[in-house]
């Protein structure tokens, strides 16, 4: 007997832990800073799971590091401050690092969220916002860590990847996991399609990893 194909157009995946975050309430709203290189996509969900009062925070400001990021529009249609801070006018990293610190603090940011952040942080950063800082990337870490992860899982031959939100540490990708959502690999898969299904779950597991993160501190 034959297996049915998974249909293109379909979305299966497995989430862990599986709890949404109107389930998961901070004691009080987080305040939270986003950093963004591209489209800005997961920005807008966190936003969208405020809106909804499924998460339990404010957006302060949004960074982004390219004059260009999509984000920034994202950004003014929901009311929310931006600041280009364009990595090419620095010239090592802590020093692009101290001008987010203190870009953030302006605002009053005490959670940091890296929705797309094209860049590798350095401790000044992460030591700033201590336990946290959080990332989104598009594997099932410890997995394909680095650049071009979808690309990584295709050329691998593995069947399953995903995405991973975890806390930022000095090794790139290698902070603990606070959740995960696993996504099938499908037989005619291209970076384009794989990375679009991955994102889905992207904004769905991010706004409930960002609850469960600031719970976890409260515990």
């Amino acid at each position: 007997m034959t297996a049915n194909p998974i249909p293109a157009n379909s979305t299966p995946s497995l989430i862990s832990p599986d709890v949404p975050c109107d389930r998961i309430i901070p004691s009080f709203p987080l305040k939270l800073g986003i950093m963004a290189s591209g489209n800005g996509s997961n920005f807008e969900a966190v936003a969208e799971a405020i809106a909804s009062k499924r998460l339990q925070a404010q957006i302060q400001a949004v960074i982004y590091n390219n004059p260009s990021a999509f984000v920034a529009a994202r950004a003014e249609r929901w009311g929310v401050p931006s600041v280009l801070i364009n990595h090419r006018d620095y010239k090592q990293r802590e020093d692009l690092d101290a001008k987010i610190v203190e870009t953030f603090r302006q605002f009053g940011v005490e959670w940091v969220i890296m929705a797309g952040w094209m860049r590798i942080v350095t401790p000044l950063l992460i030591d700033a916002f201590p336990n946290r800082v959080i990332n989104i990337h598009p594997s099932l870490l410890p997995s394909f860590r680095g650049a071009k992860a979808v690309e990584q899982a295709l050329a691998s031959g593995v069947k399953i990847t995903g995405c991973t939100v975890h806390l930022v540490v000095p090794e790139v990708d290698s902070g603990p996991v606070l959740m995960q959502a696993a996504v099938p690999i499908l037989p005619n898969d291209t970076p384009d399609t794989l990375h679009d299904r991955i994102q889905v779950q992207e904004h769905i597991i991010l706004p409930r990893a960002i609850a469960l993160a600031a719970t976890q501190q409260q515990i």
